[in-house]
């Protein structure tokens, strides 16, 4: 395990330029990670999705991980993976329950995975593992990596594609499927679960990803939906709001973390998701019509990071004050601000 812990350690020197793992814990500020473990993290360890009832779920916990190391916090980052692997990896092919209710008995109400969710933690895990030299987190990274290439990476007419879910969106699952969402494919991660799990697949879903996300231009903004039937050619799924919206949101944010840059489809997503100064909305796609406004500072600094790849503008100041009152926005945030922190530092 220790040699697969140096492999692990060239590998994120490959991503930062020869930067070591340790300097990636200083890109999200320590003060932000205080006042968002103050709103969001509770005593458990577990990370409230206060947009959404007050529960946990997998996404969240493998966010919560990801900042916790961003942030160079140890204590924390154990206090969130000690709840994760007590409370939500109960599934018996090493996948994480995605729904965890505290209003609920028992809490896990929903035993399906959501495999965004299973990529945040495990990647994290590697992360905190390789820089922290602890082999137990590498340990069961790696054994969460098997499971999503077992379970979920799945070749359907000749794509390499992610499932949400182990279950419910196969072609067997359902009549328009299999179904994909868009913002599942955590670029960044990809070449660390390669290295947990080794296999070409992770390059082809990569690659497919990638071509999805430029196939799937809908309605007059020609931008991605939430949820996407793979049955023939790329289409909105059935039995979903044919919306850009909250996950899709996303996509360009994973794009540039991932450092895919390619200036044709980030000017596609900034055009259609309100431009440099506009503010985001939620959009029906078949009208092209904006629904709901994305008016929270960690969706429009997504817009604001575009323009900064692209044309080397500034973020406003306001994008640089962190006031955390949702959970997911407030994710989307830091997650941005230590993006521009790590390759970007002009734009601040």
């Amino acid at each position: 395990m220790r040699g697969f812990a140096l492999v692990l350690v060239g590998l994120l020197a490959t991503f930062t330029g020869g930067a070591t793992a340790q300097t990636q814990q200083e890109l999200v500020n320590p003060s932000h990670w205080q006042e968002y473990k103050s709103r969001f993290l509770d005593r458990s360890g577990r990370i409230v999705d206060n947009g959404n009832s007050g529960i946990s779920h997998s996404e969240g916990q493998g966010y919560g991980l990801l900042l916790a190391y961003l942030s160079g916090s140890s204590a924390d980052f154990e206090q969130i993976w000690s709840f994760t692997k007590t409370e939500l990896l109960l599934r018996d092919d090493g996948l994480a329950v995605w729904k965890w209710d505290p209003k609920s008995e028992p809490h896990v109400v929903d035993t399906n995975n959501a495999t965004d969710g299973d990529i945040l933690i495990a990647y994290a895990l590697a992360l905190a593992g390789s820089a922290w030299n602890r082999e137990e987190y590498l340990a069961s990274a790696s054994k969460i990596a098997k499971a999503i290439l077992t379970k979920t990476v799945v070749v359907a007419a000749g794509r390499t594609i992610l499932l949400p879910g182990v279950q419910g969106f196969g072609a067997a699952d359902r009549q328009d499927g299999p179904v994909i969402n868009p913002s599942y494919w955590v670029f960044e991660a990809l070449p660390v679960m390669k290295v947990l799990a080794p296999s070409d697949k992770w390059d082809r879903l990569k690659d497919d990803g990638l071509r999805l996300i430029e196939a799937l231009q809908l309605g007059p903004k020609k931008l991605p939906p939430e949820w996407a039937s793979l049955k023939s050619r790329p289409k909105q799924a059935e039995r979903f709001a044919p919306q850009f919206s909250y996950n899709a949101i996303r996509i360009p944010l994973y794009m540039m973390r991932a450092g895919i840059n390619d200036p044709a489809n980030l000017q596609r997503f900034l055009d259609n998701m309100g431009g440099a100064e506009g503010i985001a909305y939620t959009i029906d796609l078949p009208s092209g019509q904006t629904l709901e406004p994305l008016s929270d500072r960690g969706y429009q600094i997504i817009n604001h990071i575009m323009a900064c790849v692209l044309y080397g503008a500034r973020l406003p100041q306001a994008d640089l004050q962190f006031a955390p009152e949702l959970y997911y926005p407030s994710t989307l945030q830091l997650l941005g601000l230590a993006l521009v922190k790590e390759r970007h530092p002009e734009c601040l």
